[in-house]
């Protein structure tokens, strides 16, 4: 059995990682840590948990043969240097660190959009895992920029659930905000924009520019990203280029017809449909934020880290109606 550890564990990706590491058959979790919570049942913040875990939130790290790190951005680099960890332990980030600078005492991190960099993450040691608007849009994008067939800018609107902004409220997170409304925010900004950068870079071979516009939703979970870019091949064409770069992914399907959010929701699925409109391509990218976006995709890493089959613990079901 594999010894699991979480840091961070009060907020929404800590508890998407319990509910799946509590039924997965290798895993067995030795701390969910919480300083401002130690001592408390986890079904106190989690209670969809409750029947499923006695567990409770501890400031030991344990002895885990993984780390999952979901703490604020910018904290991770802090709890490494203060914390120790046995030897041999794995470490898997989900928050930004190491996403762009994945050097640290004496550590690298891989980046670990699955579906891009299986090879490389296939029995590493430390992860950085991906943001959830740059997994999407970099599975939207990926195989376009590794057989160089862009051209031109990049543009892309995403839409994004009250999730992505994490547990702790905020004015633009409370509910008479969000309800009934959508927002723009960090338009042309957005610090998912480097990583997108980097990944499209290293499968291109060149600076692409990406015009990138989040839309703040009003719903829990999910993002749907349209994408579109200017290309001089059929939708036809597109699609099956795209079916060929994903035909061995388990969890990134290219659809004949529209997608839609609700399709992915509560699973780590990517859904991926293409069309051709007057010289451009337009992709439909639809993710869960908090599973492909995040937790599922830091599971899928795990498996491949310790050698499991990348889709133990992740056969999940939508909920499309």
């Amino acid at each position: 059995m594999i010894k699991a550890a979480i840091a961070g564990g009060t907020g929404y990706t800590a508890g998407e990682l319990l509910r799946i590491l509590v039924n997965h058959p290798q895993v067995e979790i030795c701390s969910v840590m919480s300083t401002t919570s130690a001592g408390r049942a986890i079904t106190d913040f989690h209670r969809d948990l409750l029947g499923e875990t006695d567990l409770r939130f501890t400031d030991a790290t344990g002895e885990p043969d993984v780390m999952f790190l979901c703490l604020g951005h910018g904290l991770s680099r802090e709890f490494l240097s203060t914390h120790t960890l046995p030897t041999g332990c794995k470490i898997i980030d989900l928050g930004q660190d190491f996403r762009n600078d994945p050097d640290f005492e004496g550590k690298h991190f891989v980046y670990g959009l699955t579906d891009v960099y299986k090879d490389e993450i296939s029995g590493c040691d430390y992860v950085a895992n991906p943001g959830c608007f740059a997994t999407c849009i970099q599975l939207g994008l990926a195989p376009l920029a590794a057989m160089k067939m862009i051209a031109d800018e990049i543009h892309v609107t995403a839409i994004t659930g009250a999730t992505g902004a994490g547990r702790k409220l905020s004015e633009t997170s409370h509910f008479p905000y969000r309800s009934d409304n959508i927002s723009v925010y960090k338009p042309f900004a957005h610090q998912h924009l480097e990583e997108i950068g980097n990944t499209l870079r290293a499968l291109s071979g060149k600076e692409l520019s990406v015009n990138f516009v989040p839309v703040r939703g009003d719903f829990a979970r999910g993002i749907f990203a349209s994408i579109y870019t200017r290309c001089s091949n059929t939708a036809e064409e597109v699609t099956d280029i795209y079916k060929e770069y994903y035909k061995t992914s388990p969890f990134v399907f290219v659809s004949d017809s529209a997608v839609c959010m609700k399709e992915v929701v509560n699973t780590n699925k990517c859904l991926l449909h293409i069309e051709s409109h007057n010289g451009y391509i337009h992709i439909t990218s639809v993710i869960d934020n908090l599973l492909k976006g995040a937790s599922g995709q830091a599971v899928e890493n795990m498996n491949l880290m310790f050698g499991l089959e990348r889709t133990t613990a992740l056969k999940l079901k939508a909920n499309a109606f």
